[in-house]
């Protein structure tokens, strides 16, 4: 029998691209002060130290995860593929703004092609369902039964719960990825959010809980329309 694992996917704080400025590249936009503060208050959220916390390798998640491995010395601190979907690849240029990207990431999504990969450089959408199975398999393979931590982002999260929610048998294809679409423009996860996810004793996979941002009091900002794709 396995063992029960509790895992908390959470989002980083709010990044520089959040917030309209340009940035170098899809991993190098810094946290602004708000997110610094709202990862403060993702590291207080912990009732107990987790057994192991992830990161991607993003600056923007790593920063996010500070607070909590400066609050958890003990705990071992890794960084894991689990990065955003970086589906524009080389149009994610340097010193651009997510509007600026916004005829690029429109264009990528009519498209509608899963095998696509932007620029030769940009992840596919077969790629991205790939990484969400690879982590699942990771968190399954782990020892024990202790609370996972895992600093992620927006889109790689709800690739997340979509897999769940679909069923990891399903086929990455045309219409899995319009459904994904369509789904993206239906499920927020606003910065330093947790998604928790939960597996039982027995032969069961992970199952999605529900997750809430009351941890971040009156640090969180309105949820705002826009693309529902947008990088984060």
């Amino acid at each position: 029998m396995v063992d029960a694992r509790r895992v908390w996917l959470i989002r980083h704080g709010e990044s520089e691209s959040n917030a309209g400025l340009p940035t170098n590249g899809p991993g190098a936009a810094p946290l602004t002060p708000l997110g610094r503060e709202q990862a403060a208050l993702a590291a207080a959220a912990f009732a107990e130290p987790p057994e192991l916390i992830v990161s991607s390798t993003f600056v923007r998640a790593r920063q996010t995860a500070e607070d909590t491995v400066a609050r958890f010395p003990a705990t071992p601190y890794e960084e894991w593929p689990v990065q955003e979907f970086t589906y524009l690849g080389r149009l994610h240029a340097p010193r651009t703004t997510n509007a600026q990207r916004q005829p690029d990431i429109t264009a990528y999504w009519e498209r509608m092609d899963p095998e696509y990969r932007h620029g030769g450089d940009g992840e596919s959408y077969v790629a991205l369902i790939a990484r969400v199975h690879a982590l699942l398999d990771r968190l399954a393979a782990l020892p024990g039964d202790g609370l996972v931590a895992v600093f992620t982002h927006g889109l790689f999260m709800k690739a997340v719960i979509w897999t769940l929610a679909m069923g990891r048998e399903a086929a990455p294809d045309v219409a899995q990825m319009r459904a994904f679409r369509r789904f993206v423009g239906s499920c927020d996860v606003p910065n330093c959010s947790i998604t928790e996810l939960w597996r039982p004793h027995g032969p069961y996979g992970f199952r999605l809980v529900g997750g809430g941002t009351t941890h971040l009091a009156g640090a969180s900002r309105p949820l705002e329309s826009g693309s529902p794709a947008s990088l984060d």
